[in-house]
């Protein structure tokens, strides 16, 4: 049977929960995992995190599975795209040059479009 996280000494179902809320779900994924993801974990200090990592990566040592093989708890194998750049920040960056900014043209704003006076008949 593979070693789970909560094979490690002071990690309960509370703790293996509270890691896989921040997409910590294998043990493989916790020694790969820095200690400041960790620590950022509820419940997790700098100190414990540390420990984990350590015990995490010595029980996979012991059961002959490197750190570094693939998991289940993983992404589906795709790579992070360079500079972290999506479609989404391609789009508004490009919007931005045509001058398509996202109040552009929908008349909110100071000096755009009729205003409430306008609509009641004030001048």
């Amino acid at each position: 049977m593979r070693p789970a996280i909560i094979d490690i000494q002071g990690i309960g179902p509370a703790a293996a929960a509270a890691l896989s809320e921040h997409r910590i779900k294998s043990l493989a994924a916790l020694a790969r995992a820095s200690i400041e993801k960790i620590a950022a974990v509820p419940g997790f200090s700098e100190a414990r995190a540390t420990r984990v990592i350590a015990a995490a990566a010595e029980l996979l040592a012991a059961s002959g599975v490197s750190p570094s093989a693939k998991d289940k708890g993983g992404k589906s194998g795709k790579k992070p795209k360079a500079g972290g750049k999506d479609k989404k920040d391609k789009k508004d960056k490009k919007n931005k040059r045509k001058g398509k900014g996202k109040n552009k043209g929908k008349g909110k704003g100071k000096g755009k479009g009729k205003g409430k006076d306008k609509k009641k008949g004030k001048k």
